[in-house]
């Protein structure tokens, strides 16, 4: 890392059965359950493993999870469709 470079971070806050809340730069945005499964059945400690690898992505590299900071931001826009191994297909 070269110094002076901006590094835009991003960090998973709050796990709750509910959700979780991802804090980013440009502000706090919480992920529900319901819309956002891939979460509920990981560890705690690999949802907070969050890593920004762009503007507009995140991963969760020990769940094998990618998101786009647009489909946190407006989640209507992305209709989610996740397969998880208790539920078969979720939608979201």
């Amino acid at each position: 890392m070269t110094p002076g470079n901006a590094i835009s971070e991003a960090e998973a806050s709050l796990v709750s059965r509910h959700g979780i809340w991802i804090l980013l730069p440009e502000g706090e945005f919480f992920l529900p359950s319901d819309q956002f499964p891939w979460f509920q059945q990981g560890p705690v400690a690999a949802v907070l493993n969050v890593q920004r690898l762009s503007a507009d992505h995140l991963y969760w590299p020990d769940l094998d999870v990618d998101l786009s900071v647009s489909s946190i931001r407006d989640p209507a826009r992305f209709p989610l469709v996740a397969r998880t191994p208790t539920t078969g297909l979720a939608k979201g």
